[in-house]
C-alpha cells in the first residue's frame, strides 16, 4: 500500500477495501515495516511485521477472530495488543489505527504496552 502523510502525523493508507476481510497489507514506514490487518467484522489492528518469536512476516499469517497466527511457526498473536497467546511469550508493537469513511489511517509510532517494540 502507498502512504501519503496526512496533518497530525497520521498516514493515510488506502481503504478499508483495500485489505481483503480476514487479510493484511504492509506499510513501510520509517518505523519499520507494519503489517495492517482487517478482520472479519471490519476491525482494523496494526503490528509491526515481525513475530517475537523469529521474525517471521505477520502479514503473511492467517488471521482468525482478533488473532494473526504466525506463517513460521504458528504461534497465535493478539492484534489488539500484540501480545503472543499462552503458553509463548512475547509481543509485536501495535501501532494505532483509524477508520474514518471507510478510509484506514495510521499513526506510525508503536503504543505503550509492549516491552519489545522492536
Amino acid at each position: 500500500m502507498s502512504a501519503v502523510m496526512k496533518q497530525n502525523d497520521w498516514i493515510k493508507i488506502g481503504k478499508l477495501s483495500d485489505i481483503p476481510k480476514l487479510g493484511a497489507r504492509v506499510v513501510e514506514t520509517d518505523a519499520g515495516n507494519i503489517a495492517v490487518f482487517r478482520t472479519a467484522d471490519d476491525e482494523i489492528f496494526a503490528l509491526r511485521d515481525k513475530c517475537p518469536h523469529k521474525g517471521g512476516p505477520l502479514s503473511q499469517g492467517i488471521v482468525h477472530g482478533n488473532r494473526v497466527a504466525c506463517p513460521l511457526h504458528d504461534w497465535k498473536i493478539q492484534l489488539d495488543t500484540g501480545v503472543a497467546v499462552a503458553p509463548d511469550e512475547g509481543c509485536a508493537a501495535s501501532f494505532p489505527v483509524k477508520l474514518e469513511d471507510e478510509v484506514i489511517y495510521l499513526m506510525p509510532v508503536a503504543s505503550d504496552g509492549c516491552p519489545n517494540n522492536s
